[in-house]
């Protein structure tokens, strides 16, 4: 007898088989019982008659509660009136372990509480949802860059240098040395693209960044393309259309689960090319016509990107900003040397940033002038100048937040709920 998992049963109409699972819900009338079981990869509603299963076993059925694990045969059978479409008629049942009182109810639960619960919140078909939506944008990374002909070479985390400022570095004991929790892959991937031409690298990356807002997150995700003989034209047409194939991929694959967040599909069909590309002094003066006090030099913050994002029903790209505000390794843009050559993709619904990159300093001088000129320690960027010493070309990348992304598609209020188990600002546990 076959054991299936409850996404493959339209296979088996008709046909005996072992469902394996954790009960949802449970109701009962008389002499027959409803319930309705998850195994990860769908929800399942079963029957349970006395007549068939029996006094014993009808009786264990009724001591079931929620969350219990439990093992069941029975016969599969269509009926659009059950939940997925399909039905089991249970000949057999029998617990694994009934579970205690489960904390979180069908009812409203604080942020805190259900944070602290999260090790069970991610049973909720809600999280459910979010976390396979995630899990496909992650698989079209892949693919994108795969079918791209770029190399996965991924970074190390444990780093001895800065990559995006000195203040929001995790440090840690290196036996005999300090060592940082990486910020970025970026310096790492200009290596490999110079070795294999077109890379990516993705892994977790660290800010302490000592910020309490919906978009920051201290451990995220990031994927991080980098191109040889690229410059800053070639990656923010390269981020267009990574964007519009995740998008793409999203609402190819995952439609139940974009219903079962009730995210407005029509909002997202309009990823479509061209995305619109402002400069930074153009981004200035719309924030300013609509009221907002930045000044031409001012770095974007949250609310700024808010703004502008609610601006366009599509991610715009927003390019030369001030060299000042921006990492030491941007290069500049020689027809205005107090710009530089960066870019950064603002998703529409006022999400803001979810892409920031640009084009990287290739000639020696000029980056060891701006080691210099951060007060940066040149030992530990020996081996980053020796790629300006052997061979060097103009090259371009960026990096993509992996959660920013899965909280625009999905829709959600905070990034907390797209990663499995978050760290923020005071949140370790669990």
């Amino acid at each position: 007898m076959p054991v299936v998992y409850i996404e493959n049963v339209a296979r088996y109409v008709g046909q005996e088989v072992t469902i394996r699972g954790w009960l949802r819900n449970h109701r009962s009338s008389g002499k027959i019982q409803f319930l309705v079981v998850r195994d990860g990869t769908g929800d399942l509603q079963a029957v349970v008659s006395k007549g068939t299963v029996g006094e014993e076993q009808f009786a264990q059925s009724a001591r079931l509660t929620q969350e219990s694990s439990l093992v069941m045969t029975g016969m599969l059978r269509a009926d659009a009136r059950a939940q997925g479409g399909y039905e089991l008629e249970v000949t057999r049942i029998e617990p694994v372990q009934i579970a205690e009182p489960f904390p979180i109810q069908p009812k409203e639960h604080g942020v805190g509480f259900l944070m602290d619960h999260r090790h069970l919140w991610l049973r909720s078909s809600r999280q459910h949802a979010i976390l396979r939506i995630r899990h496909e944008i992650i698989r079209a990374c892949r693919n994108f860059f795969d079918a791209q002909g770029f190399v996965l070479v991924d970074a190390p985390i444990f780093t001895p240098n800065a990559c995006e400022g000195t203040t929001t570095l995790f440090q840690t004991d290196y036996f005999d040395e300090k060592a940082y929790l990486t910020q970025s892959g970026q310096l790492y991937s200009e290596a490999t693209a110079a070795a294999f031409g077109k890379v990516y690298c993705f892994g977790p990356t660290f800010r302490a960044e000592k910020s309490k807002t919906r978009r920051h997150l201290m451990e995220f995700w990031m994927v991080e393309p980098e191109v040889a003989f690229a410059e800053l034209p070639d990656v923010m047409d390269l981020a267009e259309a990574f964007l519009r194939f995740i998008v793409g991929r999203v609402l190819e694959a995952r439609r139940a689960e974009l219903a079962a967040l009730e995210r407005d599909t029509a909002r997202l069909e309009r990823v479509v090319a061209p995305f619109p590309r402002i400069t930074y002094d153009e981004a200035v003066s719309l924030l300013q016509k609509r009221g907002n006090p930045i000044q031409p030099g001012d770095d974007f913050g949250g609310d700024e990107e808010t703004m502008l994002s609610n601006e366009f029903d599509r991610p715009v790209i927003v390019h030369r900003y001030p060299r000042a505000i921006k990492a030491f390794y941007m290069q500049n843009d020689p027809a205005r040397p107090d710009l530089a050559l960066c870019m950064d993709v603002l998703a529409p619904e006022g999400y803001g940033e979810i892409i920031g990159g640009g084009q990287r300093i290739h000639e020696y001088d000029k980056l060891m002038a701006r080691i210099q000129e951060h007060k940066l320690p040149e030992e530990a960027f020996r081996w980053y100048l020796d790629l300006r010493r052997y061979g060097s070309v103009p090259h371009a990348g960026f990096g993509m937040g992996i959660e920013r992304v899965v909280a625009w598609i999905c829709g959600l209020d905070h990034v907390r709920e797209t990663i499995p188990f978050p760290r923020m600002l005071y949140k370790l546990y669990p």
